[in-house]
């Protein structure tokens, strides 16, 4: 029986069918290497009917568990760059609007205060 929580009551159409997707994967990855769910269920530490979950998409299935999987078919590489900084496009044009708004702060400024006055005795 599945788990029911607020963030999965809430989950994204774009999410599930990834998850769905990620699933199916892990499912065809495993039948072309000829193994068994059994055998991929022990080799992921997890009950077959967990494996049967995961291979259907199951959001409940712990992060752990899937990221395992991909280790198993040797994709896990990719998953620190899911969520790179430098990917991460929101961010990057909030930051620049950011920065463009300190600008236009520090330039304004710039022109409201007068330059400096020559000090008589600096000439001198």
């Amino acid at each position: 029986m599945s788990k029911s929580s607020l963030a999965l009551d809430a989950l994204p159409p774009e999410v599930s069918l990834a998850l769905q997707t990620l699933g199916e994967h892990c499912a065809l990855a495993r039948l072309r290497r000829k193994e068994s769910q059994r055998q991929w269920a022990s080799r992921l530490g997890v009950s077959v009917p967990t494996l049967i979950r995961l291979e259907k998409g199951d959001p409940t299935v712990s992060m752990g568990v899937y990221a395992t999987a991909l280790w198993l078919i040797g994709l896990s590489a990719g998953l620190a760059e899911l969520a790179d900084p430098a990917k991460d496009l929101r961010a990057l044009e909030s930051d620049v609007r950011q920065a463009s708004r300190l600008r236009a702060r520090r330039t304004r400024a710039s022109r409201a205060t007068p330059p400096p006055t020559p000090n008589a005795e600096d000439d001198q």
